[in-house]
């Protein structure tokens, strides 16, 4: 009876359990529509900037641009975007291993690594090439309420830093995202600007008549062009952790119902041999009463 008062016990525990992460799972669902829109929308409007850069850009000479110019990478700055938050499978341990493997690539005495999501603050935090050069501290709290004006002064803060020669590389690290179960993990250089690969087959020989000159465009252009690309990012991140979270409490949903089936399977078998047990022992005792 011990033993099948655990397993009721064990039942009711996993059915809590499950009860839960099918809530969690819902609400991921409810949350990754809304982020999934919100990226979906922003991507054409993202590449539609660099576009325009590339064009611009490509019949002037850029080199004076502190943004374009490439030099010396002696100092690198790894914006890390992971989630506040855990369950959500590998989301947050994919980028994590992956700004290790870049800073071993890099050496920690060339690496700054500045967290965004408390789960990057909590491992990063440890190093020595935490974040430091008065750079924002408390960027969890961009995933409470984000969006394009709150991403803004921090964006502003990294282009200050590269442009006065604190960092010469700048690179992101977080999951792209593509579908609810799939997110692609990604280093992308933030600056200097890469240019397009396709920049020539973009551009024709076209004379365009600029108003103000091309150089007043592109001084205008990247800055803006770079919100829109952390920005976009950030919207990246946010959608593939609910999508990875909808996906984990799904699966846990699953094996959470596939463990009551057996064990109430074994509950079963166990109240069974309980009962043939107890009819064996009062036959038993009924044939030594006869005889």
């Amino acid at each position: 009876m011990d033993n099948l008062k655990e397993i009721r016990t064990r039942i009711s525990s996993v059915n809590s359990t499950m009860q839960i992460t099918s809530a969690m799972k819902m609400v991921s669902a409810a949350k990754l529509k809304r982020a999934q829109n919100a990226v979906v929308q922003m991507r054409p409007y993202a590449e539609k900037m660099q576009e325009i850069l590339a064009n611009v850009s490509s019949s002037i000479d850029t080199a004076d641009n502190p943004f374009i110019r490439e030099r010396e990478e002696k100092n690198t700055l790894i914006v890390a975007l992971t989630s506040n938050r855990g369950l959500c499978g590998g989301f947050n341990n994919n980028v994590i291993k992956q700004v290790k493997k870049l800073v071993a690539e890099l050496g920690e005495s060339n690496v700054t690594v500045l967290p965004v999501g408390k789960k990057a603050n909590d491992v990063f935090k440890k190093h020595s090439y935490i974040a430091g050069n008065n750079l924002p501290e408390n960027n969890a709290s961009l995933w409470d309420d984000l969006s394009f004006e709150n991403i803004v002064p921090l964006t502003e803060v990294l282009m200050e830093k590269y442009s006065d020669g604190t960092f010469d590389k700048i690179l992101v690290v977080y999951n792209s995202f593509k579908n609810a179960a799939v997110q692609l993990l990604m280093s992308e250089q933030l600056l200097p600007i890469v240019k397009s690969e396709n920049e020539e087959k973009s551009t024709d020989n076209t004379d365009y008549i600029f108003e103000p000159s091309q150089e007043e465009i592109i001084t205008d252009l990247i800055p803006n062009s770079l919100k829109v690309s952390f920005y976009k990012a950030m919207l990246d991140s946010l959608a593939s952790e609910h999508g990875a979270r909808m996906t984990a409490m799904h699966k846990a949903t699953d094996n959470a119902s596939e463990l009551i089936k057996d064990l109430k399977l074994t509950y079963n078998k166990a109240r069974q041999a309980a009962i043939t047990n107890e009819i064996l022992e009062i036959v038993g005792g009924a044939e030594a009463l006869n005889g």
